[in-house]
Parts: structure tokens; C-alpha cells; sequence
């Protein structure tokens, strides 16, 4: 018997070549350039595994350079934006008409870079059998037109379902509410949100009748370089855009399903810069964006925003 896989290989073409400012200390106080010195920035903390990754690798070539990563939910890493205490947040968002014009009335105009496209998974508890749904039964799950799982799947005994978010100001959170929801505020009083996205993780290992919603940055089996499986404790629930879901028209996060189209629960993910200095905040967030960093984005999991994507057909025979 043969069955066709999916295999996503490549690296990226983006050429990052910027000016270092110069070491001599600014009126900020600053004194790092593009490739030295030390900065903190913020980063919303559904991306923490990757942002660890990259930030390994980026130590290890940029040995006079160093960042401090400050985890937290979306609106806190944008308002450190906003007031100058970052000059860089990694988040699943671009700058809204309102955030620009406040930059522009300081004479700077702040930079957004594309770094790549996650897809925001749907977790049910491994004893779990009901792993197909479709986007408008998530749509009205959130809203509370649905709250029990036999409202969905006739003869269900799981009882009520419940959904958990990372954090309910994060990014997961927010694009609910934008791409799910058309703008509308989560309704649902089965819905909770815990500190991090490990804690949902755990909550829907434990809890038979859980939805949790994550990024899929989190869910690769490390050992499977492929990425085509997922953490062995917990399923990933397959959706569909149809009216109902079937095995046809439902999808996995994979990388082929995030780069041809087909899952339909996809976020970009930026950089945001507010760095008139060209310094280490724009010289970290240009590597994520470089071949090495871009790469990196790929073995995680996640498609990478740059580069010529090759697709190959894999014939596995058992």
C-alpha cells in the first residue's frame, strides 16, 4: 500500500542588509548597534518556543550581542511599543491606522516585518473522538449558541464543552474575536482562559470535554523532523470551511495545509519595530527574517514568510 505525504523543504531569500549604527552612545542612552550590545523586547507568549530557538541561534553568531525576550499577552507588549520601554515586540498583529499616526506626530515612522504564518490549532482531550468541526461550529461555540458537545455531534455524552484560551488578552484571543467572531466579543460562558499556553495544554490532557485553542508552534513532536505529527497526549481537532465537516474537507495545521490554502485558521506573525536608531531591536528582528532565521521558523513548525517553497511528493510504503 503507498500513501502520498507532504514534505515542506526550503529557505528563505530575504537579503537583511542594514548600516550598524555607530557604538557611540545616543540621547536615549542607548548604545547597542545592529549586531551588539544588549536590548530587552516583548513577545506575545504563544510564540516563546520559537522565539527561544531563534534566539539561540542568534547569540551564537552575534557573539556581542544579546536579547532578553519579555513574554507576555498582546496588549501588554504593545503598549511597551507604544511607550518606549521595548523597541521591538514579536506579535500576530500589524499596526493599527491610530498606533501609526501617534509614531508619525514623533517624526519616525515604525516598521512592520513579516515573519511568518502559524495556525491556530484546535485541541480535544486524547479520548477524544469527535476531532472534526467546522469553522462556523467554532463560531458558535464562542458566541454561546452552542454549549454542549451533543449539540454538535447527536448522541455526544462528553456534557458541556469547554473552551480555554492562553491568555484573555493575547493574540489567540484576539483573533477570535477579529477573523472568527467578524469583530464580535466572545459570548460563551464555557469559556475561560488560563496564564500561558502550556497551562491549556495540560487542561485539555486532563479534562475529557475541553476545546483548547493554541498556536501550532507548540504542538510538534520534536524528534519528527517532517512536522507532521503532533504531541502525542492531546488530538488536533481537523477543520473544515464547509457547512459540515468531513475527512474530505477537513484539515490538520500542517505546513502544506497553512502554505496551499487549505486550513483556514491561519495568523501572520510580525515583527513591530519603533527603532529610529537602526539598532539590535531592527538587527534581531532582520535575522528572523534572514535565510538562518527563516529555516529555523521551518524545522518549528511553522511557514516561513520568505523563500522558495519546494514541494515534493513522498511515497511511503508499508
Amino acid at each position: 500500500m503507498k500513501k502520498t505525504l507532504f514534505y515542506i523543504f526550503g529557505t528563505a531569500i530575504v537579503s537583511a542588509l542594514v548600516a550598524a549604527c555607530g557604538s557611540s552612545q545616543s540621547k536615549s542612552g542607548r548604545t547597542d548597534t545592529y549586531s551588539s550590545g544588549a536590548i530587552t523586547f516583548a513577545s506575545d507568549e504563544s510564540f516563546s518556543p520559537i522565539i527561544e530557538q531563534e534566539m539561540d541561534v542568534f547569540h551564537s553568531i552575534y557573539t556581542d550581542a544579546h536579547v532578553t525576550p519579555i513574554y507576555t499577552d498582546d496588549s501588554t507588549a504593545t503598549r511597551m511599543l507604544l511607550d518606549d520601554s521595548v523597541q521591538l515586540i514579536i506579535t500576530a498583529r500589524q499596526f493599527s491606522k491610530e498606533e501609526k499616526d501617534y509614531f508619525i506626530t514623533r517624526e519616525f515612522i515604525p516598521k512592520e516585518v513579516l515573519l511568518a504564518y502559524d495556525g491556530l490549532a484546535l485541541l480535544v482531550n486524547k479520548s477524544n473522538n469527535d476531532t472534526l468541526i467546522t469553522v462556523n461550529d467554532l463560531r458558535r461555540i464562542l458566541l454561546g449558541e452552542v454549549t454542549k458537545w451533543s449539540d454538535i455531534y447527536p448522541g455526544s455524552k462528553r456534557g458541556d464543552i469547554q473552551v480555554v484560551f492562553d491568555n484573555r488578552n493575547s493574540s489567540t484571543v484576539r483573533y477570535a474575536s477579529d477573523s472568527i467572531l467578524g469583530g464580535n466579543t466572545i459570548e460563551s460562558p464555557n469559556v475561560t482562559a488560563t496564564q500561558k499556553t502550556a497551562d491549556v495544554i495540560d487542561f485539555v490532557e486532563k479534562n475529557p470535554n475541553a476545546i483548547g485553542i493554541i498556536g501550532s508552534n507548540w504542538l510538534n513532536d520534536k524528534g519528527d523532523t517532517t512536522n507532521l505529527t503532533f504531541n502525542k497526549e492531546i488530538k488536533v481537532m481537523s477543520v473544515s470551511r464547509q457547512e459540515t465537516a468531513t475527512v474530505d474537507n477537513s484539515w490538520k495545521p500542517y505546513q502544506y495545509y497553512l502554505y496551499n490554502g487549505n486550513y483556514p485558521l491561519v495568523r501572520s506573525i510580525y515583527a513591530l519595530l519603533n527603532d529610529p536608531r537602526n539598532g539590535l531591536p531592527w538587527g534581531f528582528a532582520q535575522f528572523i527574517a534572514s535565510p538562518k532565521g527563516q529555516k529555523i521558523l521551518l524545522r518549528a513548525g511553522l511557514l516561513p514568510a520568505y523563500g522558495n517553497i519546494t514541494i515534493r511528493d513522498m511515497n511511503v510504503k508499508y
